[in-house]
């Protein structure tokens, strides 16, 4: 036996560093295309033979990956160049929504089928591609056809109402050249319909606050007609009187958060109460806010220009001072019934909420009594049948003996009258 080692054999040609497995692959949105529009025509137009296909090609072909060139071709039946139109040397489908019939029952067949592909995707990972997917396709807008855009305006309102796209995709329809042509408001119309079709005006609402787009709905055209009544005369011309209505309640609610910060502003600078009267009053006129959301707006404006004492004996005789300082204030918002019934209640609530007020509430509706801003009209109203339930027995109890009093000033009136 030999006792020379033996050479072991070694391999020659070209060593492979990585695993095929382990290469990435290169990103062909081409190839995919070519794959779903190929299945998409042997599929058919059947919505739910289109969502199995679609299903049953997800684990072999790359959604994630290709999620754009997916929504392009649902959409549109291919990939969209920049400005919307469909790139010319590609192969389309036909199964898209823009060459579906324009109809509810329609346009929520392929709703379904954008859901199913969100659900199957890990919905919570991707939306946020989604919604940045549809942001595109509404900054194309102008380069799709009328009908095109009604079709994308209804998915989009039932994918708002079903809550997978957030409200703040309006943002896109603030775009200049959209707004300028027209086609922001158009396009809403055609959303904002389906919208409240499918859920309500408050649910609406709710989303819009939601995300801040309540207060930016103006936008929707251009500076020159961002006014109520523009926005109203075309919203109501297109049947949506719900929405031009909540326009209306966004705008006095803008116009009561100014009147209310100018009024604090002003007198902690120490203007003149007939100038801040004069300002109220033109506010009024102006943005159409009834008396009584102004005699609310001017009482709390009143109790946050000072800083009250902790102590609860003490607040009650700060209060009083202070309010009857300002009383002007609060007789010139009060020449209505109603105003000072809606001040009383006012007067309840803040003396609930702010608890070192809880035993001055008779005190102040007697101050106010006094200096003509409240009737006994209003105070009898208010005793037998108008108040809150906050604080509702302490208060009761607390007017008791000043209503009693009242009442009887009443009565020897009446008899005095009939003895004359």
């Amino acid at each position: 036996m030999s006792n020379q080692k033996q050479q072991k054999p070694t391999l020659t040609g070209q060593r492979f560093k990585t695993r095929k497995r382990d290469e990435k692959e290169r990103f062909d949105p081409t190839q995919f295309q070519e794959s779903i529009v190929q299945g998409l025509n042997q599929t058919g137009t059947d919505l739910e033979a289109v969502a199995k296909f679609l299903d049953s090609s997800g684990a072999k072909l790359d959604y994630r990956r290709y999620a754009e060139t997916l929504f392009d071709i649902l959409v549109a039946g291919g990939m969209l160049a920049p400005g919307g139109a469909l790139s010319d040397d590609m192969t389309r489908t036909n199964f898209c929504l823009f060459t579906a019939p324009e109809d509810v029952k329609t346009m929520k067949a392929y709703a379904q089928v954008f859901l199913k592909f969100l659900i199957k995707n890990q919905r919570t990972k991707i939306d946020l591609f989604f919604y940045l997917i549809f942001s595109q396709l509404l900054l194309f807008l102008k380069g799709f056809s009328e009908s095109e855009r009604n079709k994308l305006a209804m998915l989009t309102g039932i994918l708002l109402a079903n809550g997978s796209l957030s409200a703040s995709i309006l943002s896109s329809l603030f775009n200049d050249n959209l707004v300028k042509d027209g086609v922001s408001p158009a396009f809403a119309v055609k959303l904002f319909k389906m919208w409240i079709n499918e859920k309500d005006i408050n649910s609406v609402a709710a989303s819009l606050r939601k995300v801040g787009m309540d207060s930016r709905l103006m936008e929707l055209f251009p500076v020159n007609k961002r006014s109520y009544d523009h926005f109203s005369k075309y919203f109501i011309d297109a049947g949506l009187k719900e929405l031009s209505d909540f326009a209306r309640n966004q705008q006095s609610l803008g116009a009561r958060k100014e009147l209310q910060k100018e009024l604090q502003e002003q007198m902690s600078q120490g203007v003149s109460f007939k100038e801040i009267i004069v300002y109220g009053k033109e506010e009024m006129k102006k943005s159409g806010i009834s008396e009584q959301m102004v005699i609310c707006i001017m009482w709390t404006s009143i109790m946050g220009s000072v800083e009250w004492n902790k102590k609860e004996e003490l607040v009650t005789e700060q209060a009083i001072k202070h309010l009857k300082q300002h009383s002007p204030l609060l007789k010139a918002f009060t020449t209505q019934g109603l105003s000072e019934l809606t001040l009383l209640l006012r007067v309840q609530e803040y003396c609930y909420d702010n608890i070192h007020f809880m035993k001055a509430f008779q005190k102040i509706v007697l101050l106010l009594y006094k200096v003509d801003v409240l009737s006994e009209e209003a105070v009898l109203k208010w005793y037998t049948e108008a108040h809150l339930a906050k604080g509702k027995s302490v208060f009761l109890e607390q007017m008791k003996k000043f209503v009693e009093w009242l009442k009887n000033a009443e009565e020897e009136s009446e008899s005095e009258e009939e003895t004359d």
